[in-house]
C-alpha cells in the first residue's frame, strides 16, 4: 500500500530522538506520553470489538493496522525502532474499552492510541487518554462529542452530523424524497447523533420516527407503525447486524422504502444477514473500493494479498489512523505525548480515504462517499466533498 507515502513516513532516522524514553513506572511516564519504547520497539495501544455483534467492525480495523505494521517495520520502523501496536478486545462495550485502555496505558505502558473503533467506546476511553496525555486516535469514531474530550483527541474519519446531512441532501436531491421515516437505536450515541443530523438537514416531511432498545431484535412493532405512513425513505442509523434484520422484516411488513443509513452498513455481514432484502440501499462511507486513485489500488493489493480478501471501510480508515500517527511521531521525534499532540494538529497528507488535515476541534477535514447495496455488493455511486 502507498510505498510511496511510507517512504514518506519512514524516511530520516532519529535514533537519538528516542534516548531519553524509558520504560519506567506508569503513574509518571505515562502521564507524559513518552514511556512506550521497549528496547528498540514503539508500543501504540489498539482498542476494538475483536467479538461481539460488532467484530466485523473490529477484525477488519485490526487487519489494517497489522497490515500496517508489517509494512513500515519491513521498511525500517519510525526513526529507526521498530513497532508494535497491542490490541485489546473492547467487545463492543464502552466499559470493556476503559479497562482495556487503562491497561494499555499503565500496565504495557503505550505511548498512544488508535481507535476505539466505536464511537460509544471512543467516548468511554476518551478522558482517560486526556488525563495521561496520551494521544489517542480514532479512524472510524464518528460521534462528534468525542474530540471535545481534550486536546488529545483527534479523529481521521468524517462526523455523525457530517454524514447525517450528506444523507438528507442526497435524499432530497438525487432521490427526490419527498417523506421520509426513520429507525434509530435510543441507546446509541452514534445512532442518535446521526437521527438528529438527518431529521435537521432533511427538507421533506419527517411521517414517522421511531426508536427501540440497545440490543433489541424484535422490530415488528415500530415497523408495523411505520408501514402505513409509506415513506419514500426509511432512515436507518445503525449498524449491519441491526440494519440486515430491520430490512428484513421492514419488507414483511409491506415498506417499499429505499433504506438509508451511514458507515455503520459497511460490513459485509449486511448482505449474508440481510439477503435481498438490503439491496438498493444507499449509504455514507468514507471511502471506495471502486476508488481508482493509485492510493486506493496499491492498498487493495497489498490486503488481498495479506489476507485473501477485499478490504472494507473500516481495514482502510483505521490503516490510515495509524499511518497519520505513525508519521507525526516521525515528525515529533519523540513518543512525547505533548510533541507528538502538535505534530498531529499540523499535519496534512495524502492517505488511502484522501486528503486530510484537522480543524480547530480536531476533527478530520475530508470528503464523503455515496455507496449502494445492489446485487449483493456495495458499489461507487458519488463522492460529497467537505
Amino acid at each position: 500500500m502507498i510505498r510511496k507515502t511510507i517512504s514518506v513516513l519512514l524516511g530520516a532516522v532519529l535514533v537519538a530522538s528516542f534516548a531519553g524514553c524509558q520504560s519506567g513506572g506508569a503513574s509518571s511516564e505515562a502521564a507524559s506520553g513518552s514511556q512506550a519504547v521497549s528496547g528498540d520497539t514503539i508500543k501504540i495501544g489498539f482498542v476494538a470489538p475483536l467479538t461481539g455483534s460488532t467484530s466485523s467492525y473490529g477484525q477488519s480495523s485490526q487487519n489494517g493496522l497489522k497490515l500496517l505494521e508489517e509494512q513500515v517495520n519491513q521498511a525500517g520502523g519510525v526513526n529507526g525502532r521498530q513497532i508494535q501496536f497491542l490490541s485489546v478486545d473492547s467487545e463492543g462495550k464502552p466499559a470493556t474499552a476503559v479497562t482495556g485502555g487503562q491497561k494499555l496505558i499503565n500496565n504495557d505502558q503505550v505511548c498512544a492510541i488508535v481507535g476505539p473503533v466505536l464511537s460509544g467506546s471512543a467516548n468511554a476511553l476518551a478522558p482517560i487518554c486526556q488525563q495521561y496525555n496520551i494521544p489517542m486516535i480514532t479512524g472510524t469514531g464518528t460521534d462528534v462529542k468525542i474530540t471535545t474530550n481534550g486536546d488529545c483527541i483527534f479523529r481521521t474519519c468524517f462526523t455523525d452530523p457530517f454524514q447525517g446531512k450528506v444523507m438528507a441532501k442526497f435524499a432530497a436531491e438525487d432521490l427526490k424524497a419527498k417523506t421520509a421515516a426513520i429507525l434509530y437505536d435510543n441507546g446509541s450515541d452514534y445512532s442518535k447523533g446521526l437521527t438528529e443530523a438527518f431529521k435537521s438537514a432533511f427538507t421533506g416531511k419527517i411521517v414517522a420516527e421511531e426508536s427501540y432498545s440497545s440490543g433489541s431484535q424484535d422490530f415488528n412493532a415500530q415497523l408495523t407503525k411505520i408501514a402505513p405512513q409509506n415513506p419514500d425513505v426509511l432512515f436507518l442509523p445503525e449498524y449491519y447486524g441491526d440494519v440486515a434484520v430491520i430490512a428484513k422484516t421492514a419488507r414483511s411488513v409491506g415498506i417499499k422504502a429505499t433504506f438509508l443509513g451511514g458507515d455503520g452498513f459497511d460490513s459485509p455481514e449486511l448482505f449474508s444477514i440481510g439477503g435481498d432484502a438490503v439491496n438498493g440501499a444507499y449509504f455514507s462511507n468514507h471511502y471506495s473500493s471502486d476508488d481508482k486513485s493509485p492510493k486506493v489500488v496499491q492498498f487493495i493489493k497489498d490486503y488481498k494479498a495479506k489476507y485473501g480478501k477485499d478490504p472494507d471501510a473500516f481495514a482502510a480508515l483505521t490503516y490510515d489512523a495509524g499511518q497519520v500517527l505513525l508519521d507525526s511521531i516521525k515528525k515529533a521525534g519523540s513518543t512525547d505525548g505533548d510533541a507528538v499532540k502538535t505534530a498531529l494538529k499540523n499535519y496534512k497528507g495524502d492517505v488511502v480515504c484522501g486528503s486530510i488535515s484537522f480543524d480547530a476541534d480536531r476533527n478530520a477535514v475530508k470528503s464523503a462517499v455515496i455507496i449502494k447495496t445492489e446485487g449483493g455488493k456495495e458499489t461507487f455511486c458519488k463522492k460529497i466533498q467537505a
